[in-house]
């Protein structure tokens, strides 16, 4: 999380100037790509199967969660009407039929004080009817409910003083994750927010939080961030987290950027988690999964800040890397207002397809592409391969097929995902790719349809 010195309505989460909720069908993107050896046209898919990622403890997550988080819309102004609303936003677009089925409340839905008896309590004006309650809304409609904490004495927003109290689960961790069982809660999202790098410390008060919800028998995914307001390098992005956090956070906080200069312990933008969450990725697979944060889809810049956005290029790069990455799709933009471009992205079920593939292979830098040219190999045997131009001008980028550890064949089917175009390629694949554009391929031995 960590964004608390923006406020949620800085980040336009209210109505106003934006298109209602898409919930039509749309011709696919049409991209000005040409795939080297030539390009017909396909259909584009209508469906792709996601299946259930809910399983027994602790592997709740079998592939990446996917689901709406509400900080980057709302921050502390998030209340329960809201909440069902980006429940509703989530079935009426089709988004809940895509994958996305976590609606997680972030940081400040406390009260101030915890309850006589210790246990948590919602702010009672902004959540007057209860968690239970809310929880309960969202499981009616076919999706899962998360909540957030922090494993020291302050949440995010109460350490940097944007909201009040101190509530954090430092020596609550197992009264708090009763407390979320008995709410319905099936996603904790579990903020470090200290100066305190020590890893041993984090390891410890992360543990303990685990063995918590363990011990409470529900399936909990359990989502960690040891990187914010840490000084230095952060741990997330070292230490291998993936026996303790369902998914870990892998880098300090995303903001709407492409690239912030701010260093490593500093806020990211999305050019330079790419650059940087490779190595922790590796880490990652069926029901552990490293996090380059949210998504920042549909999420405006903030004017007069050094947090711009990103364009309409730079969106569909963060959503394509982070299905490289078999990374979690958590949107955090306000769902009831989105416009259609960022409805089409954030369904796109031949992306969604990659993301959520099976295998769960790790994605990997091809060697002597200076970055540009990754792949990762999918279940049915094809190859993911995404073309990334990080530099500012219009860029060729081509591969050698042997290059990419495809033998030698008559000819492999190369299938631009984000078109829908395809061509017979027998020696090299690549595109003419946009600056800050990524083209995403799927290769196969087949034919695609």
């Amino acid at each position: 999380m960590g964004r608390s010195a923006l406020s949620g309505d800085a980040y336009g989460g209210r109505p106003g100037a934006r298109h209602g909720v898409v919930v039509a069908l749309v011709a696919a993107l049409t991209v000005a790509l040409v795939l080297i050896g030539g390009v017909a046209s396909a259909p584009f898919a209508d469906t792709v199967h996601l299946g259930d990622t809910a399983i027994a403890i602790p592997g709740v997550a079998r592939t990446p969660p996917m689901g709406w988080n509400s900080w980057n819309a709302y921050g502390c102004s998030v209340d329960e009407h809201t909440v069902e609303q980006a429940a509703d936003a989530l079935v009426a677009s089709g988004m809940r039929e895509a994958g996305y089925r976590y609606v997680v409340v972030d940081d400040c839905w406390f009260a101030l004080q915890r309850a006589a008896s210790g246990a948590l309590q919602p702010d009672p004006t902004r959540f007057p009817h209860g968690i239970a309650a809310l929880a309960a809304y969202v499981h009616a409609r076919g999706l899962k409910f998360g909540i957030y904490e922090s494993p020291n004495s302050r949440t995010c927003a109460q350490i940097s003083g944007t909201y009040p109290g101190s509530t954090g689960s430092s020596g609550h961790e197992a009264l708090d994750a009763r407390t979320f069982a008995s709410w319905g809660v099936d996603y904790l999202k579990y903020d470090w927010c200290s100066p305190d790098s020590n890893i041993d410390r984090q390891v410890s008060a992360f543990t303990r939080m685990r063995d918590a919800l363990r011990a409470t028998g529900r399936p909990i995914v359990y989502s960690i961030n040891p990187n914010s307001r840490v000084s230095g390098a952060p741990p997330g992005g070292i230490y291998d987290w993936s026996g303790i956090g369902t998914l870990w956070r892998t880098t300090n906080d995303l903001l709407p950027g492409w690239a912030l200069h701010q260093g490593p312990a500093g806020d990211q933008g999305v050019s330079e988690i790419l650059s940087s969450t490779v190595a922790s990725a590796k880490r990652a697979g069926p029901g552990h999964w490293a996090d380059p944060d949210m998504l920042e889809v549909g999420v405006p810049g903030v004017l007069g800040t050094s947090y711009p956005g990103l364009t309409e290029v730079e969106q569909r790069t963060q959503f394509g890397m982070w299905a490289m990455l078999a990374a979690p799709l958590i949107a955090g933009n306000a769902l009831s207002y989105m416009n259609e471009t960022t409805w089409r992205l954030l369904t796109d079920p031949e992306i969604i397809a990659v993301d959520q593939d099976p295998l769960a292979a790790p994605v990997t830098v091809v060697p002597g592409t200076d970055g540009k040219v990754w792949r990762r190999t999918l279940s049915d045997g094809s190859v993911a391969v995404a073309l990334w131009n990080n530099g500012d001008s219009t860029a060729t980028i081509s591969i050698p097929l042997a290059s990419l550890g495809l033998p030698a064949a008559d000819g492999f089917t190369a299938r631009n995902l984000w078109s829908g175009a395809h061509a017979t390629v027998r020696t090299a694949v690549g595109a003419q790719v946009a600056a800050h554009d990524t083209v995403l391929l799927r290769i196969s031995p087949s034919p695609l349809t």
